[in-house]
C-alpha cells in the first residue's frame, strides 16, 4: 500500500504507532460525570501521546473529504489504520484484477 510505504519511508517512529498501537491515555471523571484526560507525566509518555495525535492527523489527511465524518470519531491511530484497509483495501479479487490489469 503507498500510504504504508510513504509512513515508513518518513517517519518509522509513527509508523511503529499506528501498527502497535500508543500507550493508554488514562481518564479521571469529576462530579458532574465529564471525563477528562490526565496529563502525562514522564517525556516518553508525552512524545508517545505527541506521535499517536500526529498518526492519526496523517491518516485522516489520506481519507476523501466525503468519509471524513465517518473516520473522524475513531479514537486511536491503530483502529483508524484497520479501518482504512477495509474500506479502501479491496479483497482478494479486486487485488488478483489489479495484478492482472497491471502484467498486460
Amino acid at each position: 500500500m503507498r500510504m504504508e510505504q510513504y509512513l515508513t519511508n518518513t517517519d518509522y517512529g509513527l509508523w511503529q504507532v499506528i501498527m502497535n498501537g500508543a500507550e493508554p491515555i488514562q481518564t479521571t471523571r469529576d462530579e458532574n460525570g465529564v471525563e477528562t484526560d490526565v496529563p502525562s507525566k514522564t517525556a516518553q509518555a508525552l512524545l508517545s501521546r505527541q506521535r499517536e495525535r500526529k498518526a492519526k492527523s496523517i491518516l485522516l489527511l489520506a481519507i476523501p473529504d466525503e468519509y471524513q465524518l465517518r473516520f473522524h470519531t475513531i479514537k486511536d491511530a491503530k483502529s483508524l489504520w484497520a479501518a482504512i484497509k477495509s474500506k479502501f483495501g479491496g479483497n482478494v479479487e479486486s487485488k488478483k484484477m489489479q495484478k492482472t490489469v497491471l502484467k498486460q
